[in-house]
């Protein structure tokens, strides 16, 4: 895992001075801890920053064949396939990176339709001076770009864009609105104007620093079969969960999981528990020292213990995050006012005390329909039928200057893209998938473990499982009132700490009773940030910080904490140092 960048140049352009690359790899430091390399090739740059995973001795990159330099951050689960058919005399390293490389040479600009994996790849046709920018087709990995006068340059987060003078330090106010709506935003468009994401799938193809075409893949496989027996059915997903936990076990250094008491986390370790392996399993799970607060530890203690695995379980406190939060949102240069940041940022900073590769359960809720939003949108609307984001988190709280017009634009088009899913319920998924699943969940992911020097894998996020997902019928995904009803089954048939059917508890952070308690000291220093004043009423912030005693009004008050943070680090440009209260202070 790793930190890329580069630039493509427009003809008759200059190549920019070393000192901008130099800026670009050390704003991508944290994500490369192991080696940073910078190619100058004559009309592109290529940077690349290495946390190495697999080939430490001979994987650096940038990697070259004939024509072509890449560099790549992801990895590629079916590289030893690929070399056997390609043939292992073409490779010159061990390094899974080379495989997309040589596919290219051999497929041109559709190579990714041969990648099983996670990758964000800029790759760079000398000969044509071409360059091709790819991403994996769920978005687990991040890649971005923006046009500049001189040309095109890449990035894997936003921050080395800008950092290295490419980009402009400033707001979208659409975006912003969008944020403050969803805590995440949608589409190609980021907050920073300028900056697009390449979207999840994508190849953009990039000649003499314009774009010239832009292909994408979708991760939801083609109509299928739909499963009509349900031991087929559950045959299919065994066989699709163990292949694919397999795959992404493949690494030269530790590994572990990341437990929760959930139905996802406990499918990985129970199919890891049946895998052969050389050391013991390594486990941590999360709890909150708050009144009230959603407590896993028992739940995954129980299937840890049945799984002989090596656990920890890490209490966060009100002090912990208050004295870190400035740190955790600062790591989310793409922001996602996602309050789950809090105890994957702990859980990373505790596991990379002793492995280098975290599996995580992303995408179990997405792929076998796991949220409760699901059962309600799907209903007629005489039971109470509810339509997914049809509420923004500042709807009728007459907080901010002005209501935002149009944040749900990016969430309605991917509505649209996914009204010829095959079933109701696929369509509410497909929308998850498009939106929510790359631009809040794997942000965060990728962003909290990379701020630590960690991997992220989700093996169920894998062209092998989404296929024989996809092949659910309804009944087998809702079921009796229950979302992910095969997975499971398939669990309880597989483990017998598990208990599947047990009415979900939820991993609900307590940050509104955590800002309750400071309500009225945070609520002063947020509303007098320049930044909150330009959007929301003063008096009513601090009103809405004392008042966050309840999901609605504790949601609110987080996200303009967090974007008053964000704003500061990202936008002023000001170090994330010390504690909320002190950073807010200054």
């Amino acid at each position: 895992m790793c930190g890329i960048g580069g630039l493509i140049y427009t003809p008759g352009t200059q190549p920019c001075s070393e000192s901008v690359l130099e800026r670009m790899a050390q704003a991508l430091g944290h994500r490369g801890p192991n080696g940073v390399h910078i190619a100058r090739l004559g009309r592109a740059d290529m940077v690349h920053t290495r946390l190495a995973i697999i080939d430490l001795e001979s994987g650096d990159q940038p990697l070259t064949s004939g024509d072509g330099t890449l560099v790549a951050n992801g990895e590629i689960y079916n590289d030893l396939q690929i070399r056997r058919q390609i043939g292992p005399e073409h490779f010159q390293t061990g390094s899974d990176c080379e495989s997309p490389l040589l596919l290219w040479e051999r497929n041109g600009c559709t190579y990714t339709r041969g990648l099983r994996g996670m990758y964000a790849i800029g790759l760079y046709d000398k000969a044509q001076q071409e360059l091709l920018l790819s991403r994996d087709p769920f978005g687990i990995k991040p890649l971005y770009f923006t046009e500049f006068s001189g040309g095109i340059a890449f990035a894997s987060e936003p921050a080395p864009l800008i950092a290295s003078g490419l980009a402009p330090r400033a707001i979208a106010p659409a975006v912003r609105d969008e944020l403050l709506q969803l805590q995440f935003t949608t589409g190609w468009e980021t907050i920073f104007p300028g900056i697009q994401r390449v979207m999840p799938g994508e190849t953009l193809r990039i000649n003499q620093g314009r774009i010239l075409d832009r292909q994408r893949q979708s991760p939801i496989p083609a109509h299928a079969p739909f499963f009509t027996s349900e031991a087929d059915a559950l045959n299919h997903l065994d066989a699709a969960l163990m292949d694919s936990v397999h795959a992404h076990e493949r690494s030269d250094v530790p590994f572990g999981l990341f437990l929760s008491g959930g139905i996802d986390s406990a499918c990985l370790l129970t199919a890891m528990n049946r895998l052969p392996c050389t050391t013991p399993l390594r486990t941590w799970t999360a709890v909150f020292d708050a009144p009230g607060a959603a407590d896993e530890a028992e739940a995954a203690n129980a299937l840890a213990q049945h799984a002989r695995a090596e656990h920890e379980t890490m209490r966060i406190t009100a002090d912990m995050v208050w004295q870190h939060l400035p740190a955790i949102v600062a790591c989310m240069d793409d922001p996602v006012a996602d309050y789950a940041i809090i105890p994957t940022w702990f859980l990373a900073q505790k596991a990379a005390q002793d492995v280098t590769v975290i599996l995580s359960g992303e995408g179990g809720d997405e792929l076998f329909c796991g949220y409760g939003r699901y059962r309600s949108a799907s209903r007629p609307w005489w039971k109470g039928k509810r339509r997914m984001w049809r509420r923004g988190i500042f709807d009728n709280m007459n907080i901010l200057h002005q209501h935002p017009a149009h944040w749900r634009d990016g969430i309605a088009a991917a509505e649209m893209a996914a009204a010829d899913a095959t079933t109701p319920l696929s369509r509410l998924q497909a929308v998850d998938i498009a939106e929510w699943l790359p631009n809040d969940l794997l942000i965060k992911l990728d962003r909290c473990l990379m701020a630590h020097g960690l991997e992220g894998r989700t093996p169920l996020l894998d062209p092998v499982v989404a296929q024989t997902a996809w092949r659910l019928p309804d009944s087998m995904r809702l079921r009796d009132g229950k979302g992910k009803w095969l997975l499971r089954k398939w669990l309880q048939q597989h483990n017998s700490a598990a208990r599947p059917f047990a009415p979900k508890q939820g991993f609900t952070v307590p940050i509104g009773t955590w800002i309750r308690q400071q309500g009225t000291h945070l609520g002063e220093l947020v509303a007098r940030q320049e930044c909150i004043a330009e959007i929301a009423r003063p008096d009513r912030v601090k009103a809405l910080f004392r008042a966050a005693d309840n999901r609605r009004t504790g949601a609110a008050a987080w996200t303009l904490l967090f974007y008053a943070l964000w704003h500061r680090t990202h936008i002023c440009n000001l170090p994330p140092e010390g504690d909320v209260f002190s950073a807010l202070s200054q």
